[in-house]
């Protein structure tokens, strides 16, 4: 994946103490055509993210001064919906689960190949990329959204909904009509392939209904479609 002449560079943070790491990722990354930011800490992490607009982030979880789960936290509670691969030593199943509950797309648990993170990149991006492109504002029922501007209305008053909720809302909204697996949602909004945490889909379906539907016992737009998954009728 070498970068296209005339193709503006990708910008891309790595957040990362491990300084081995944080050079073989910053080389591996330029190699691939990519403008390479580099912060050894949480709070200097905070900071450049702020500061500057990247494509994408890749985050440590074991950080000083701010753990990678906290500043993933706080990237997302500024509204930022810059895609987010976090890494981890631990590997345990529960780690992935606040990874996602924090607003990441991916997960990827060291030690692992320079090519396996670059497919992870590959596929945040396009699903980011893909999800900016086709979607700009939609409407039905008495919902609006506008998803250039991450702005929701219901009945004429303003919706709260989190990055992450836009982000399964799209995908919903470009496959309306489809039933879509649990296991599908579950990689395309979050990103993780095989890991069996479809329960989080329905924590975040249950959420996102209280907010959209009249009846959310009762639904009228996400529809629960028995033993499979789920259907947007909008």
């Amino acid at each position: 994946m070498q970068a296209v002449e005339g193709r503006e560079m990708r910008k891309v943070l790595i957040v990362e103490d491990d300084e081995a790491m944080a050079v073989a990722l910053r080389d591996g990354f330029a190699y691939e055509g990519y403008d390479v930011r580099v912060a050894s800490d949480g709070m200097s992490g905070l900071r450049m993210a702020a500061e500057n607009d990247h494509d994408l982030i890749i985050l440590d979880v074991m950080l000083p001064k701010m753990d990678g789960l906290d500043l993933c936290r706080r990237i997302r509670r500024d509204g930022s919906r810059v895609p987010v691969i976090m890494l981890t030593a631990r590997g345990q199943e529960i780690d992935k689960v606040v990874g996602l509950r924090t607003g990441a797309d991916d997960y990827v648990t060291k030690p692992f190949s320079f090519l396996e993170l670059m497919a992870r990149v590959e596929a945040v991006l396009r699903r980011s990329s893909g999800y900016a492109e086709r979607i700009e504002d939609y409407r039905f029922g008495d919902v609006e959204l506008d998803f250039n501007r991450s702005e929701a209305r219901k009945g004429g008053r303003d919706l709260t909904l989190s990055p992450r909720e836009f982000k399964l809302m799209g995908f919903l909204i470009e496959h309306r009509g489809e039933v879509l697996t649990r296991e599908r949602l579950l990689d395309a909004v979050w990103g993780y392939e095989n890991v069996p945490f479809t329960r989080t889909v329905d924590m975040h379906v249950a959420k996102l209904r209280k907010k959209i539907e009249d009846r959310p016992h009762d639904p009228e737009f996400i529809v629960t479609v028995h033993r499979v998954g789920y259907k947007f009728t909008g």
